[in-house]
């Protein structure tokens, strides 16, 4: 066996993470490891990376009982863990990050960085990545960190590979490249855990799946016989619910809620659209096709270097983020962790950042009133928090994104810009956060999704799709996927 878990249960407090969890996983499997969120995945993964110690149960790893969990050493030979966020040393070169611990020496005292070079530039050869080994991995790609990361896995002798959301931030022809190196190295013997809460990816590459709910496994089996359907009413346990939201748009009297005409970016040579009050559009394209930079320039992020855009009928004032806020845009950002929360911040603080004027006189901010509001939001988002004095990095992704959604909803925007919303939640926090932004939308809100995700697309009125800059199609609701994916690969854009 790779791994084997028997009986594991852990808590935090009064939280049970895992109860009697039990997995086998044979050498040369590919196990897809699915629930929603708050189901235990990441607290399963750190015991069986050695980063938590379970209350009762064992885990072994390769046939043999898991080391302790100081003999670092010890672990990552048996097992490596690819995270949606690089592990990587930012500031040492690629050659240094993928023999972490492990540089050649000559008699122990000093490293040999010839030979160290070398040894990383034929891995890099190997894995199919023109990467200068020289190269600060704190300057490359999402795509090229995880593979580093992956190739770092095997470089230390690991034959079991944990990848967690390893798609989460990757385009589509990235996905596709990353899918091909699994699938060589799931030849070559290598065992895969892959986390993912996109379920057709799991079918690509995946053997069998293990279903956690609220940490247990309630199901096990060959993905042959668990279809669709059945993974997913295993992950909510009961039948899912169709979507709330309706495509109704606003009266055509309403100034549009958005118009950006003749807008030009570094990345974009020229793009004019607008969206009704009420309207959801989506902006989709590969990456570095443009579409990020719109959603930026709109939020305020970049300063365009020419066009206009209008916000309500009225012109969009310079002067960055506060000034976007201030003529009533409200923000999204696809980087969750990095740009939308503050994690040690409470709840509440996070949730009222933009409405601080609010919150007491004169600049002062009171913290009961800072409360109501927040318990307010709280109840209306249904968001699941101990207190709102809660530090924000301790809930879940799905609730995680709630409280940023409602951050932005709380100064009642006329224009909602939401990049990849629903990015690394399950389906029934994803269908919760669609339900939020129906409301918006029926209160004459207009929505910008910027996204090339097609179950995030499926909510809009009609889908833009950027192409090297330029808008290359438009396409109204009850599109064919197949239509959409043309045009975003380009295959429309070149007849």
């Amino acid at each position: 066996m790779a791994a084997e878990v028997v009986r594991v249960s852990r808590s935090f407090g009064a939280n049970q993470a895992l109860r009697q969890v039990s997995i086998d996983i044979p050498a040369g499997d590919s196990r897809a490891l699915v629930g929603r969120n708050g189901a235990g995945k990441s607290t399963l993964v750190a015991v069986l990376t050695g980063l938590l110690a379970p209350d009762s149960g064992s885990v072994a790893l390769g046939g043999a009982p898991a080391p302790p969990l100081a003999d670092r050493k010890a672990w990552h030979e048996r097992v490596a863990s690819v995270y949606q966020h690089s592990t990587l040393v930012p500031t040492l070169t690629v050659a240094e990050n993928l023999f972490l611990n492990a540089q050649p020496s000559a008699a122990g005292l000093w490293i040999r960085w010839g030979v160290l070079e070398e040894r990383a530039a034929r891995v890099l050869e190997e894995w199919g990545l023109e990467i200068d080994v020289r190269r600060e991995a704190g300057k490359l790609g999402v795509e090229e960190r995880q593979i580093v990361e992956i190739a770092r896995a095997v470089i230390q002798g690991s034959r079991f590979i944990i990848l967690d959301e390893p798609t989460a931030e990757l385009e589509g022809r990235a996905v596709a490249r990353l899918f091909e190196r699994i699938h060589r190295l799931q030849e070559a013997g290598v065992t895969f855990l892959y986390i993912s809460h996109h379920l057709e990816e799991i079918y690509e590459v995946c053997r069998t799946v293990t279903v956690l709910r609220d940490g247990a496994v309630v199901a096990s089996a060959p993905l042959s016989e668990m279809p669709r359907k059945s993974v997913v009413a295993a992950m909510v346990g009961d039948a899912v619910r169709e979507s709330g939201w309706t495509r109704s748009v606003a009266p055509g009297a309403a100034a549009p809620s958005l118009t950006v005409s003749g807008l030009r970016l570094e990345a974009v040579p020229e793009v004019s659209f607008d969206i009704a009050a009420g309207e959801c559009v989506g902006i989709a394209g590969l990456a570095g096709s443009g579409k990020e930079a719109i959603g930026d320039a709109i939020a305020g992020l970049i300063r365009p270097q020419g066009g206009r855009i209008l916000i309500a009928g009225k012109p969009l004032p310079p002067g960055g983020v506060a000034a976007a806020l201030g003529a009533g845009v409200g923000y999204v950002p696809r980087d969750r962790r990095g740009q939308g929360i503050i994690p040690l911040l409470s709840v509440a603080e996070n949730m009222t950042m933009t409405i601080q004027e609010r919150l007491g006189p004169g600049g002062m901010i009171w913290p009961a009133e800072r409360t109501r509001h927040a318990r307010r939001m709280i109840g209306d988002l249904e968001i699941v928090a101990a207190s709102t004095e809660q530090p924000i990095g301790e809930l879940s992704g799905g609730n995680q994104q709630k409280a940023v959604l409602g951050r932005a909803l709380a100064s009642s925007p006329k224009l909602l810009v939401l990049a990849y919303p629903t990015q690394g939640v399950d389906i029934a926090a994803k269908e919760a956060l669609f339900a939020i932004v129906a409301r918006a939308r029926a209160g004459g809100t207009g929505v910008l999704m910027i996204s090339d995700d097609l179950d995030e697309l499926t909510i809009c009125d009609r889908v833009l799709v950027i192409f090297k800059g330029r808008l290359a199609a438009a396409f109204a609701a009850g599109w064919q996927d197949r239509d959409l994916v043309a045009a975003i690969e380009g295959v429309a854009a070149h007849g």
